[in-house]
């Protein structure tokens, strides 16, 4: 097994909303804000290659978008998803499966692309995985959480055929390649995949939008966008107890600086142990 992280660029949103109710005058010295109280996040993929199979996890907000949507965002940096992946050698008609946390665009816009004005799968051959309970969720979304749920990230991929779904088993998690186990947490939205991949013996924790950042960590940490916050925090100090207790590499999605982490307790909470690169 191979594992590799994938820049696929860098994006802006609100300080005040990555952080919830923590003061800006703490998060600020964490993430420095520009004028328009805007904190930089990056969008960094995993792609694992195991036996015959690529498996991307997640792809970032993708191009495809209008000026007007782009302007809210900021999107900026040199890398991109493809450009990424052929770094490595890989091809995007390569990828066996991409297999989406969940719906929201930074996390799925890069999954269907534009070409010749007509909406297509970015990687052709891939079945797209997904979570039944998450799909019902994104195409019916409540009001709140409507504007994270684009309709050409998702349409195009039902259309296609290829969308599959991972198995939801309650208060379990679900075997998708003998490497790789799914957690659902419901926090941040309904049913967000969280990937543990069993890499030499040691676990890397894709954290997607459970703990987004090195500075999520402590407890209390908790995005305003998150559905249901005690929910996420119910979660958050389950997983943390779990992976202090036994070294999981935690894969951070938006930290703009940060790969990887492990986590240790000490006597002020859950705090970063390790900085790490993935092995």
């Amino acid at each position: 097994m191979q594992v590799y992280s994938i820049d696929t660029g860098l994006f802006k949103l609100d300080g005040g909303a990555m952080f919830g109710v923590v003061p800006k005058t703490i998060w600020h010295k964490l993430n420095p804000a520009d004028d328009n109280n805007m904190c930089t996040w990056a969008m960094r993929c995993l792609l694992v290659i195991d036996g015959d199979r690529k498996i991307l996890i997640d792809t970032g907000m993708g191009n495809k978008q209008s000026d007007k949507f782009f302007s809210h965002y900021y999107p900026h940096g040199s890398a991109t998803l493809l450009g990424s992946l052929e770094s490595l050698g890989v091809k995007a008609e390569d990828i066996t499966d991409v297999l989406l946390t969940h719906l929201h665009f930074d996390h799925c816009g890069g999954a269907v692309t534009r070409k010749n004005e007509e909406l297509a799968l970015t990687f052709p051959n891939a079945l797209y995985w997904s979570s039944e309970e998450h799909w019902k969720w994104a195409t019916n979304p409540n009001p709140r959480e409507k504007a994270s749920f684009l309709k050409e990230n998702i349409v195009p991929i039902e259309q296609s055929g290829q969308l599959r779904f991972v198995d939801e088993i309650d208060n379990k998690r679900t075997k998708f390649t003998n490497n790789i186990e799914i957690q659902f947490v419901h926090g941040h939205t309904r049913s967000m995949m969280l990937p543990f991949i069993n890499y030499q013996g040691r676990i890397i924790a894709y954290m997607a939008d459970l703990i987004p950042s090195v500075a999520h960590i402590p407890l209390p940490y908790i995005m305003a966008y998150d559905m249901y916050p005690m929910k996420s925090l119910e979660e958050k100090e389950s997983f943390l107890n779990e992976a202090a207790d036994n070294n999981y590499l935690l894969f951070m999605e938006h930290d703009p600086i940060n790969t990887c982490c492990t986590v240790e307790r000490t006597e002020k909470g859950f705090r970063k142990k390790e900085v790490l690169d993935l092995p």
